[in-house]
């Protein structure tokens, strides 16, 4: 009985038969609270705070982004201040974060590919300390995070540079002023006459693939019905959940690569993936945040997070905050909402600008 109650509390969602995934549900979308009440902060700087601000928000376990200035002497600064160099601030970001739903680690890779982290002395044609990037760890286990991402990073070869980026202890952050907050929104012609004149979102397409509806579209559910197999089905597109221990890629060792058997999306890297007892494959964390979605899952009696894949508009698992380091969360998924693209094939299915990932 034991061992029953335990699997339950494990799974992805309770067993059910194959076949019989037609259950009443309840999910929250995009809820602005902490699911558990937890939170977090993280505080990065890379060049003009608008840019970095906007692509954090709308991400599931992400509360409030908020630009400002952050690791100077100075009390109180002023944008005219800070922007001119008579602070010894820089422009940054700070983010209020639910650790049970996104992972200090997931935020980090967002991170990096939102500026030039090669760029001494500024940021793209802002020039001076207050646009240099950073990263300000707000405890041992933050650095510890950083640190490693970085060194990862600088392994990957994707850049002609070493990373210049410095981790730094968090001291102080102060707001910006109410004009700066999301002005992608307030001022969107200026913002993506900015992003694109600076040469932001050149470097931004050369470095780092493309996540998008149009690079990996979704097919229609009668596509779906055609080319997945009934489990297959069931679980993406009703919800279902495969057996514990009896599913294709739960005992996989092999490197490589899973992706959204919807849109083919790439989900998540073999690196990330360990042993957690549970009967179905487990992840530490997705190769990027932005296209998961984690509304709260209220069916069944429980209230938990579930993981979409949001290009696949489908269904893949759940996460719960019972991981190993470094993120303490386990991305528990179903195999039937993946394909597994070997490392050896990464390059011939189209997948070859993550092999970094999993080496």
């Amino acid at each position: 009985m034991f061992s029953f109650i335990l699997g339950l509390l494990m799974a992805c969602s309770a067993p059910s038969e194959q076949g019989s995934a037609n259950q009443e549900t309840e999910k929250q979308a995009d809820p602005v609270t902490s699911f558990s009440g937890k939170t977090e902060l993280a505080t990065f700087a890379g060049g003009c705070f608008w840019c970095v601000e906007a692509p954090f928000e709308g991400i599931d376990g992400v509360l409030s982004v908020v630009s400002g200035y952050a690791g100077g002497k100075e009390k109180n600064p002023t944008y005219g201040e800070v922007s001119s160099g008579k602070t010894s601030h820089r422009e940054s970001v700070q983010i209020t974060f639910d650790p049970e739903v996104i992972s200090y680690s997931e935020l980090v890779d967002i991170f990096w590919q939102t500026f030039d982290p090669t760029d001494v002395g500024g940021s793209f044609y802002d020039r001076g300390s207050q646009y240099e990037s950073a990263i300000f760890f707000h405890d041992a286990e933050q650095k510890k995070v950083a640190e490693e991402s970085k060194k990862l990073l600088d392994q990957s070869g994707k850049f002609d540079k070493p990373i210049a980026t410095p981790i730094i202890k968090y001291t102080n952050f102060y707001e910006a002023e109410e004009y700066h907050q999301d002005y992608y929104k307030k001022k969107p012609q200026d913002y993506y006459s900015y992003r694109t004149g600076s040469g932001r979102d050149a470097f931004i397409k050369k470095h780092w693939p493309e996540l998008s509806q149009e690079e990996y579209p979704a097919k229609s559910k009668e596509e779906l019905k055609a080319t997945l197999t009934d489990l297959q089905y069931e679980v993406t597109m009703e919800d279902a959940t495969e057996y514990a221990f009896q599913n294709e890629y739960n005992g996989n060792k092999e490197a490589g690569i899973y992706v959204c058997i919807v849109s083919g999306a790439p989900l998540f890297s073999s690196k990330d993936k360990y042993e957690s007892g549970s009967g179905w494959p487990s992840f530490t964390k997705p190769i990027d945040a932005r296209i998961i979605d984690k509304p709260v899952d209220k069916t069944l009696g429980m209230i938990r997070v579930e993981v979409r894949s949001k290009l696949g508009n489908s269904h893949l698992g759940h996460v719960f905050y019972d991981g190993p380091e470094p993120t303490g969360l386990r991305y528990c998924m179903n195999s039937a909402a993946m394909k597994f693209i070997p490392k050896s094939q990464m390059e011939k299915e189209g997948y070859g600008e993550f092999i970094w990932l999993v080496n």
